[in-house]
């Protein structure tokens, strides 16, 4: 051979290489067994076969997945995957199991692997809790991305309160929430309808991730972002919700006591809503604010979170002429509390009744419930269908009742709200957010008003 063909031989040879990748990745998969693996929720079958992870659809059984035993918050992560055309399967992420929660079901984001014609494949869904956060209606190149029956390459980015992802290099979706900042990250295999034949099988390879360095390897996808916070999500958007409150002015709102918003008293800055501190006597600043429009039966959401020692609420059937005196507007109350440092939560005529999530001075809230730390968001959900009336605090039901009923009655004529007639048994009423004189910041307001099938 001549040198100049030899010289050929290598140029083409180095072209054909490509830029090498010198990113320092860590293997999530040995290529030779499940360590560091545990599987959750369904009977799915897993094993390893040639250097893949195989898992396979099994009937009678609910959504299966293999999870890393350690916890993951800000990472890079890169796989292949190969899926049957007829299943559907995803990639967990920051993802979570408590026993608390729906008795342990898997829930969290979930990067969508979507074979059909709907072609959402490299979407965020919310496993277990809000359904569809990004799905890809809008972006035709990610979803032409796809190769069916066929090796796909992900990436997924989630660092801080952003996600994004690409499908074999293609950008798919951007999303900015905060829901969940750390969790582990698992393969799911689909349940399967009796109809669909089991032992379908959807294979992975090459699971690698960074943790370190994160802002020299990074990408910026040229994806707008879409974002959770004050908006509502498509699944939200399917179900009837609206948003009670629009993140940036104080429309559908007014003062309990005034015609306007309250001039003083409250904030809105960055999307949060806040009450603010006045030295904690009850109504003695800004004052409660209600809604304009009047609500029966409805499902409610509100993201609150607490400063240390603080107390406020949410209340619901809500007449605003009660009371016009000092204090507060009176209605059935969600109690928002410190429960650790504030004395109210030893307080009331019923045991427990004034702490974090209880229907206050009546009913006490499950002592389980799952509640977060001081200056983290939670999420209050109220319920009311008729005269069924539940309390839900982070995803659990933590109390229920049925108002106008015989024990509620008696409930009501041993508490302080004895001396107002038929207490809480309107059809309808405004919903308060509380003054109680302490720093508590309010997001995410958002209610969908129950058919009248439900009434």
């Amino acid at each position: 051979m001549s040198l100049l063909s030899l010289f050929m031989l290598v140029f083409l040879l180095s072209c054909n290489q490509g830029p090498k990748d010198d990113t320092p990745w860590v293997d999530l998969f040995d290529g030779e067994t499940l360590n560091g693996f545990s599987q959750k929720g369904g009977e799915a079958e897993y094993e390893v076969r040639e250097g893949m992870i195989v898992g396979s659809t099994v009937h009678d059984t609910p959504n299966s997945f293999m999870a890393t035993d350690k916890m993951y918050g800000d990472f890079i992560l890169e796989l292949d995957y190969k899926v049957d055309s007829t299943m559907n399967s995803g990639i967990q992420i920051r993802s979570n199991s408590f026993p608390w929660y729906r008795d342990g079901r898997v829930h969290g984001y979930q990067i969508e692997i979507d074979p059909s014609d709907r072609a959402w494949s490299a979407g965020i869904y919310d496993e277990g809790r809000r359904g569809w956060l990004n799905p890809l209606p809008d972006n035709p190149e990610a979803q032409q991305a796809f190769k069916q029956n066929d090796w796909n390459h992900y990436r997924i980015e989630a660092i801080g309160d952003t996600i994004q992802t690409w499908i074999n290099g293609v950008p798919a979706a951007n999303l900015i929430d905060d829901k969940t900042s750390e969790g582990f990250i698992a393969l799911q295999v689909h349940s399967i309808p009796k109809e669909n034949m089991a032992g379908t099988e959807i294979m992975w390879k090459n699971i690698k991730i960074l943790t370190d360095s994160l802002s020299k390897y990074n990408k910026t996808s040229p994806i707008p972002p879409v974002t959770t916070k004050n908006t509502l999500t498509a699944s939200e958007k399917d179900s009837g919700w609206k948003l009670l409150w629009d993140g940036e002015t104080t429309d559908g709102w007014r003062g309990a006591r005034l015609d306007e918003f309250p001039e003083k008293g409250w904030r809105i800055e960055d999307g949060v809503l806040s009450v603010l501190s006045s030295g904690g006597e009850e109504s003695a600043a800004g004052g409660d604010i209600v809604t304009e429009d009047l609500y029966g039966n409805f499902e409610l959401m509100v993201d609150f979170k607490l400063t240390e020692g603080a107390n406020s609420g949410i209340k619901y059937f809500v007449d605003t002429d009660l009371n016009r005196g000092p204090g507060s507007s009176i209605g059935l109350e969600y109690q928002i509390l410190d429960d650790e440092r504030h004395p109210d939560a030893k307080k009331g005529n019923h045991e427990g009744s004034r702490t974090v999530a209880s229907l206050y001075d009546l009913i006490q809230a499950d002592p389980d419930k799952p509640i977060n730390p001081i200056g983290e968001w939670n999420t209050a959900r109220i319920v009311s269908d008729g005269s069924h009336v539940e309390h839900w605090l982070n995803g659990v039901k933590v109390l229920e009742y049925e108002r106008k009923g015989p024990e509620y009655k008696k409930l009501v004529s041993e508490s302080k709200y004895d001396k107002w007639p038929n207490f809480g048994e309107s059809d309808e009423g405004h919903i308060l957010l509380q003054d109680h004189g302490d720093l508590v910041s309010f997001r995410n307001i958002k209610i969908k008003t129950l058919n009248e099938e439900n009434e």
